[in-house]
């Protein structure tokens, strides 16, 4: 099959009807508490698997740059806590970190390889969307606009240009929200994408909501466009954003987010129970953003979401 939207989905010459599924990611720290940080690489690694439909992971390898700037001191502390988020966060999704690779590196990194062997049935082909389903988001936006508006409470000149619409409180409590929805698995929205019949989906991650929801249109076999009509937005994020220009481009669906919701078309029926069944299992909420109808394979956002 060869490279999927998020996962490569390989078949095993020696064993029919299985395939190996894989994944790989990595990038640089952007929350302070190396813990959290090692927790959300980890979640944004496996979500790849996730948004293929497939619940399992089988095996995950780590990938940690320690820079070569950091004092004996700050390697000694730094390094086993992000270790530790990323084999706790790998245990919660019902996997070990086998092994992995330790460099030296002028910046810190960390990210990993997640596998899985699995039947096709196991897996969601990102390809099946169809004119009449919905657009369901399954994590909100604004991760980019909260993690950078909490480095400027400490940067005068950045933090002037959005503390006439802003408090640090507000700031402070969106970074909070904007981490914790980092590290959230998407686990349990790939087994409801099972239960209730998606027939697409990917991660919204570096290219933001609108540029991974034209990829996945331009991926369909059938020829549909995809209409966003609502962004879910982390609370305040919106005027922080308007507040900073045009640097972000959250309300034009370009703001890069790290380990994002599931965006996945569905039927209409479903995805209200879809909604339903995963804010009762996870006590946070998804919501449907838009329609696919039939057209060019695009997607474009309303004037006013």
């Amino acid at each position: 099959m060869g490279i999927g939207m998020d996962a490569s989905v390989t078949p095993i010459p020696d064993e029919p009807g299985t395939s190996l599924v894989q994944t790989t990611d990595f990038f640089y720290p952007l929350v302070d508490d190396p813990y959290l940080q090692g927790r959300i690489a980890c979640a944004n690694v496996l979500s790849d698997l996730y948004a293929m439909g497939v619940v399992n992971c089988h095996n995950m390898l780590m990938l940690l740059a320690v820079s070569k700037e950091f004092t004996d001191k700050e390697r000694d502390v730094v390094v086993p806590l992000l270790m530790k988020g990323f084999q706790d966060t790998a245990r919660e999704a019902g996997c070990l970190v086998t092994g992995g690779q330790t460099v030296l590196n002028p910046w810190c990194t960390i990210g990993g390889v997640a596998s899985s062997v699995c039947k096709p049935e196991k897996i969601i082909m990102p390809d099946g969307s169809k004119a009449g389903e919905v657009l369901v988001l399954t994590k909100p936006l604004g991760t980019q606009v909260a993690v950078n508006a909490h480095q400027w409470i400490d940067l005068p000149e950045r933090w002037s240009k959005v503390e006439k619409v802003t408090t640090v409180d507000e700031v402070r409590a969106a970074y909070r929200a904007a981490s914790l929805s980092m590290a959230r698995l998407n686990r349990i929205g790939a087994k409801m994408m099972h239960k209730y019949g998606a027939s697409a989906c990917t991660d919204v991650t570096g290219f933001g909501i609108l540029g991974h929801a034209i990829n996945l249109a331009q991926n369909q076999v059938a020829s549909v466009q995809y209409k966003i009509h609502t962004l879910p937005i982390i609370a305040n994020m919106k005027k922080i954003a308007g507040a900073a220009g045009n640097m972000f481009q959250l309300l034009q669906g370009y703001s890069a987010e790290t380990s994002g919701g599931l965006l996945l078309s569905i039927s209409r029926e479903n995805a209200e129970k879809f909604c339903k069944e995963i804010e009762a299992e996870e006590g946070c909420p998804a919501w449907i953003i838009g329609t696919v109808e039939e057209g060019e394979r695009g997607a474009s956002i309303s004037d006013n979401p």
